[in-house]
């Protein structure tokens, strides 16, 4: 009997394990609290993202009735309005529960990615000031506001996301988590938003990789080390920094393009892209200047193109690192690039210690001779 009361304790503690995220995690099923049911009654309700709950109704004159609610311990909740899906040029409803245990609910206007970008009290979303509630109750928090649109919302590019910290002075600080989706408001059903952007900087990305830190280095090399195969060697260090300029320069023209779509704040590594290239365009003029190779102003030339071309792979180098730092790339892209700079070094110095040998080893037999 002991050993049942035992197995019974056990098995009663794992049912309580297991049903206790259940009790708290957010669902349809839920009741509003007794202060959103008068003018938050008959929503309809769909789950959106992690513990986010969407209720929502569109009446007469356009206006939509929304109480969005999820877990909360701190910190703030949001729920943006946008025309593409991205941050910067959309209008958030944002809630929170301030350290004197007041709550406040206030529209931002999202003009950038920095805290004094996000503006309170302005957007264009159009409410009522009066008809917005946000309250705490039972570890959940629940945003509720009516807004008024032009024409009845249906497929709506919706933006979801919560900070840790309490909101200071109305400034928001940076979001822990976020996600964008794209959500019906006819239906109720929802998906992720557009990944244009994201394919677009890894787009710009891979390109601008490739070109300024695989193909042009490469090009380089086959220039100093394989004078001996002439004209062979001339004629691929031509056709491969070709290749790697044109690639290049559709790297920059996704860059300026996400640029526009996104408007990163990054003057550090649109600074040195806007340099490299000004080197490379430089490079490529060069050639059309180019003297013939008995003129007097040959070594000239050849002086500038080399170290013209050295320093703009050197500030390449360095702006594919910041690139990959300030995009969030992951450690598949930093790992990959640094085996890849890795590689070219011991190329490069490998090669060049030849080179050197097989000077000294010249210059040696003709002193001797």
């Amino acid at each position: 009997m002991v050993g049942m009361g035992r197995t019974s304790v056990g098995a009663l503690l794992v049912a309580l394990a297991v049903l206790a995220p259940a009790a708290t995690a957010q669902t349809c099923g839920d009741e509003l609290p007794p202060q959103l049911v008068g003018n938050y009654s008959g929503l309809a309700c769909a789950p959106v993202w992690n513990n986010f709950v969407l209720r929502y109704a569109q009446g007469k004159d356009n206006v939509l009735r929304v109480v969005l609610s999820t877990m909360y311990s701190t910190g703030w909740v949001g729920m943006g309005f946008s025309k593409d899906g991205l941050m910067v040029g959309s209008s958030a409803m944002v809630g929170w529960m301030g350290k004197t245990g007041v709550a406040h609910i206030k529209q931002f206007s999202l003009q950038g990615k920095t805290p004094s970008q996000v503006v309170v009290d302005k957007g264009f979303l159009v409410s009522n000031d009066h008809d917005h509630i946000a309250l705490v109750q039972q570890a959940k928090i629940y945003l509720a506001f009516q807004l008024r649109f032009t024409a009845p919302l249906k497929r709506q590019n919706v933006l979801l996301a919560i900070g840790s910290a309490i909101p200071v002075n109305d400034r928001l600080s940076e979001h822990q988590d976020k996600t964008s989706i794209a959500f019906d408001f006819t239906t109720g059903s929802s998906s992720s938003a557009s990944s244009f952007p994201e394919g677009l900087k890894r787009t710009h990305g891979a390109l601008n990789l490739f070109a300024w830190g695989v193909l042009l280095p490469i090009g380089a090399i086959v220039a100093r080390y394989c004078r001996r195969w002439d004209p062979l060697w001339f004629y691929l260090h031509t056709g491969i920094q070709f290749v790697g300029f044109i690639l290049g320069l559709a790297g920059i023209v996704a860059g300026v393009s996400l640029y526009n779509k996104i408007q990163a704040n990054v003057p550090a590594h649109r600074g040195l892209g806007i340099f490299v290239l000004v080197l490379g365009i430089l490079q490529i003029l060069a050639i059309f200047l180019r003297p013939n190779k008995d003129s007097k102003y040959r070594k000239f030339w050849n002086w500038y193109h080399h170290w013209v071309g050295r320093l703009a792979l050197f500030f390449a180098a360095i702006n594919i690192v910041v690139g990959i730092k300030v995009g969030g790339a992951g450690n598949s892209w930093k790992i990959g690039y640094g085996f890849n700079l890795a590689v070219l070094l011991i190329t490069i110095i490998a090669l060049e210690v030849l080179l050197w040998t097989r000077w000294r080893n010249n210059s040696g037999s003709t002193a001797a001779y």
